[in-house]
């Protein structure tokens, strides 16, 4: 290394002793009160220093001004080169700036709100645009012009053979829009599994609810189906009772609300009374004469009568 290249982290004297040199540009620069004590200083080369004052600025804790000066070789006069306010080790910094796209949560769209998508979005893939189409006259599309001339014979006029393309109602574009595929880009496989463990976790058969139902939604009668592959999974709530109600929930979900965990118990039946207060309970005021020593008494009682007679 040349010794014109060669820094020395040693401060130059002149330019350290420029500490009043240094503070006049700092407080030019700020507000007034703001600049405070001399903190340090640094090299930062051969003959250039930068001084660090104190910023007393209302919301900057920590910052501090740096006025960096610097003298000619063999000159005995040191200039500024500039003042800026700087972090200190332990200042008060802003958060690290975040991509919006990163920063976006569920619900922070409202009204008017628009959400480009990333071209390269890896949740979604190209769907049919129509390049796959066969030819004319390529088997699989006589074949479908043949099953619609088959179907309707009012369709078209003429065999299928002497048509330039194959019927509308027979097309791969038809069947890729029955299926949903026709738009520009669907679900891949990637977005169906986010989708898919996303809904799990807030409706899954993992949650409390879940844990307490009584049974599960694929026995629910409030449960609307689902097409395509998640359906095999999912279905939509209906029961406007569920905490679930209009949510994809999972098939091993379940909630109090189910379709069949309301069956009313049949009431209980009560014990016989012990006093039945219902009815009469024949009560006589003689005793029977055919019952024991019964008669007995009767007999005393009727010659009793007849002593007073």
């Amino acid at each position: 290394m040349s010794a014109a290249t060669t820094r020395s982290r040693t401060p130059d004297r002149l330019c350290a002793e420029a500490v009043d040199l240094a503070r006049a540009a700092a407080e030019e620069a700020a507000a007034p009160g703001v600049v405070g004590e001399h903190v340090g200083l640094v090299s930062e080369g051969d003959r250039v220093v930068t001084h660090f004052f104190e910023c007393k600025e209302l919301g900057y804790r920590g910052w501090r001004w740096a006025a960096t000066v610097a003298r000619a070789s063999r000159a005995k006069i040191v200039t500024l080169d500039e003042v800026v306010l700087l972090p200190g080790p332990d200042a008060l910094l802003a958060p690290e700036w975040v991509p919006w796209s990163e920063r976006l949560r569920p619900g922070d769209m409202g009204p008017g709100d628009l959400l480009p998508t990333d071209a390269e979005d890896l949740r979604l893939e190209p769907g049919f645009s129509g390049e796959e189409e066969p030819p004319p006259n390529a088997p699989v599309s006589q074949d479908m012009a043949d099953l619609v001339e088959a179907e309707d014979a009012e369709v078209t006029e003429g065999p299928p053979a002497s048509l330039p393309m194959a019927p509308t109602r027979g097309s791969i574009a038809a069947v890729a829009e029955e299926l949903g595929m026709r738009r520009a880009r669907v679900l891949s496989r990637y977005g169906l599994h986010v989708a898919a463990d996303r809904w799990e976790e807030s409706y899954g058969p993992k949650t409390q609810m879940a844990q307490a139902a009584p049974a599960s939604c694929v026995s629910c009668g409030f449960l609307v189906s689902l097409g395509g592959s998640l359906g095999q999974a999912f279905g939509v709530c209906a029961n406007e009772f569920s905490p679930a109600d209009g949510r994809v929930v999972s098939l091993a979900y379940g909630c109090g609300g189910h379709s069949e965990a309301a069956v009313m118990p049949k009431p209980p039946v009560p014990p016989p009374p012990v006093i039945d207060e219902t009815r009469v309970d024949p009560f006589p005021l003689r005793p029977s004469r055919d019952s024991g020593s019964v008669p007995e008494l009767a007999a005393d009682e009727d010659t009793a009568e007849l002593g007073h007679s």
